[in-house]
């Protein structure tokens, strides 16, 4: 008989609005001995049924919801909703190559990422409960996909969380020469899946780099954390006259400078390596001035501790690149950090504009694009923000 939880009253609302998580603290009792891993069903105190999820007594996050039905959570089930998956992505993406073919929650997979690059699968297992489902999981994704190879990225901190080891390798097929080449917009761009960050590439850009078209015409263009160059390649295809690049990490500067020549922009783009907050000011010092100012930053806010130091180093880094803007110049600035909310971060570039004595105009509020879709119910699943200022004479 199947292990059951039973939530404490009135501890079941946040489930009834759409959340897929439950913590140690919301659960009463638990019947049953169930192992780590092992689905259990989840009742609230009235004893409605809630779903049927996961069980991982060493997170906080006990149980991770996967139906809100009484069905098996087995290979048929995984197949399901891969294929559920990938309809979403033929419906909103229709001429993608590489996407990302599992979200996690916004596919109801929770701690399950598939990127897809061309015929290539990388998959993250980031919980205890996908994890121990790994070996269906892939036999699921061979059956829908038919990749040439699916290779593992579950090198991510996070899964030490779930008592986890982090874990890199081939699961099956064969991995094409590292690195390969992907299509985005157009554009090509090389992946190195086994040691690029993450699973190689950041598709969650790909509708905001598209966004860029109609403000870099003519432009000369500075891309701040421009990592592989995606963004500045993005901006010379829609017609800028040259981009500058700037990261910390000399492999992504050098995987840039191929990006630029791979679509046939070596004469119209330079990429540096240096310290974004540096360089930002030694810009300044020099006078340089830029009509369009791209910044792309890595995650500042990991979790709620780091929340203060977080928003000052993004003011900091929009002050910056705000002061390098010719009046009438486009400021496009993103953040990947969840616990940055959208409005505190459009609070404190407004604050940043308001030091530079630079007034705003805003001309875009955009989100992550929707091969990463947003559960409602699930804040969590929001997590980036890109937001597109005019900077008024």
């Amino acid at each position: 008989m199947m292990a059951s939880a039973t939530l404490k009253p009135r501890h079941e609302q946040r489930i009834l609005n759409g959340h897929l998580w439950i913590y140690q603290g919301n659960v009463a009792r638990l019947d049953g001995e169930p192992s780590p891993g092992d689905i259990v069903d989840v009742f609230a105190a009235d004893g409605e049924f809630l779903g049927r999820g996961y069980y991982n007594p060493h997170s906080q996050i006990a149980i991770r919801l996967l139906t809100r039905v009484k069905e098996p959570v087995d290979r048929s089930f995984f197949l399901r909703r891969i294929q559920r998956a990938r309809a979403w992505r033929a419906r909103v993406m229709p001429d993608a190559t590489s996407y990302r073919l599992i979200y996690s929650e916004g596919d109801l997979l929770p701690g399950l990422i598939v990127d897809r690059y061309e015929d290539v699968l990388v998959v993250q297992f980031l919980t205890l409960g996908m994890d121990a489902r790994r070996e269906i999981i892939v036999e699921a994704l061979v059956e829908a996909e038919s990749p040439r190879a699916v290779y593992e990225r579950s090198d991510v901190p996070s899964r030490r969380y779930e008592g986890l080891e982090l874990r890199q390798g081939l699961l099956w097929g064969e991995l094409p020469e590292q690195p390969m080449v992907i299509r985005e917009n157009g554009l090509s761009f090389e992946v190195d899946v086994a040691g690029g960050q993450k699973t190689g590439y950041f598709l969650d850009q790909k509708e905001n780099r598209r966004s860029l078209a109609p403000f870099v015409p003519g432009a000369r263009v500075l891309d701040v954390f421009c990592h592989n160059g995606a963004f500045a390649v993005h901006a010379l295809r829609y017609g800028a006259r040259e981009v500058l690049g700037v990261d910390s990490s000399e492999q992504a500067v050098e995987s840039a400078r191929r990006n630029a020549a791979l679509n046939g922009y070596t004469k119209s783009a330079w990429f540096v390596e240096a310290n974004a907050f540096d360089f930002l000011r030694e810009m300044d010092r020099s006078s340089e001035r830029f009509d369009v100012v791209i910044l792309d930053p890595p995650a500042f806010a990991k979790s709620k501790a780091h929340f203060e130091p977080a928003r000052r180093g993004y003011k900091e880094v929009n002050l910056r690149g705000l002061k390098l803007l010719h009046p009438g110049g486009f400021l496009v600035t993103c953040s990947c950090s969840h616990h940055m909310p959208a409005d505190e971060f459009y609070r404190l570039v407004l604050e940043a504009a308001n030091d530079a004595r630079r007034p705003l105009r805003l001309v875009e509020s955009r989100g992550q694009a929707k091969d990463h879709p947003i559960l409602a119910g699930v804040p969590e699943s929001a997590y980036l923000k890109c937001l597109i200022f005019q900077v008024l004479e």
